[in-house]
């Protein structure tokens, strides 16, 4: 399971997300994963207060990963945020969500954002 990946809090709510397979060059950073949020949720500075569904897009801008949230309900952004190179691990994972108990940390491939649940 490396292309996919979820948490579940202390209220039985997930967060789960999974690798979408595209081809082709026209869907280059277009979108390249799914994700379903059960609870109120901040991924960087973006804030996802109901659950619903959202696809994400990814591009590199210089040495860091612009990430776009995009909900699948009403095809509209609802934000963009910046991931950052982890430098404190050489491990490669196309998606991992961690644990808020160890990283608080959405991993797409080498680079990081921070999340946190609940909105405040």
């Amino acid at each position: 399971m490396r292309t996919a990946s979820g948490i579940v809090d202390e209220h039985g709510h997930f967060i789960a997300g999974v690798v979408l397979i595209t081809a082709g060059y026209s869907a280059d950073g277009k979108y390249s994963h799914y994700l379903t949020v059960q609870a109120p949720l901040r991924i960087g500075d973006t804030v996802l207060k109901r659950p619903s569904m959202f696809l994400v897009g990814r591009g590199l801008k210089g040495r860091q990963l612009e990430v776009a949230l995009q909900c699948c309900s009403y095809g509209c952004l609802v934000g963009t945020t910046v991931a950052h190179r982890i430098t404190d691990s050489s491990r490669l994972e196309s998606l991992h969500i961690w644990p808020p108990e160890e990283k608080s940390l959405i991993q797409i491939g080498r680079f990081g954002v921070p999340y946190r649940l609940g909105t405040e």
